[in-house]
């Protein structure tokens, strides 16, 4: 059965490879994989300063989502999934976790900066384009930024 649980900070370096894992789907190359890695990476002390969640499935780690709260607007700062447990509903259910950490915090939105695609996933769970935004690792790339209503 899929269980959430706040991540352990030493659980950092494991997340981090989970979410390049995740990343490499989209079938990008190795150069762009390494530019991404700065970004992608979880720390113990990442950990200890924002929400972070991950799911298990037979205590094996499954997918990880962060969020950061300020005021009525939360940041998805990150969802990834195992590659193998895609289409699974983890996805759904981290998200769901993120929603409700954002609600709980006095956020009215949650904003996402998706990789282009994994957006569709995000439209499909309700959020809406709000423009594009340079991305965090690749120099000249613009990603979409989703609006997510609570």
């Amino acid at each position: 059965m899929l269980a959430l649980r706040p991540a352990r900070p030493e659980e950092g370096a494991e997340l981090t490879e989970l979410c390049l894992r995740f990343k490499a789907v989209w079938g990008y190359d190795d150069a762009f994989m390494a530019a991404c890695r700065k970004e992608l990476t979880l720390t113990p002390a990442s950990i200890r300063t924002s929400q972070v969640q991950v799911a298990e499935l037979d205590g094996r780690l499954a997918g990880v989502a962060e969020v950061k709260s300020a005021g009525d607007t939360a940041q998805l700062e990150k969802l990834f999934v195992e590659p193998a447990m895609l289409r699974s509903g983890t996805g759904r259910k981290l998200l769901d976790w993120a929603k409700a950490t954002a609600r709980a915090a006095g956020a009215t939105a949650l904003v996402i900066e998706a990789d282009p695609d994994a957006a569709e996933f995000y439209r499909r769970m309700g959020a809406v384009d709000d423009g594009l935004v340079p991305s965090g690792s690749i120099p000249n790339r613009l990603i979409p930024r989703l609006n997510l209503p609570l």
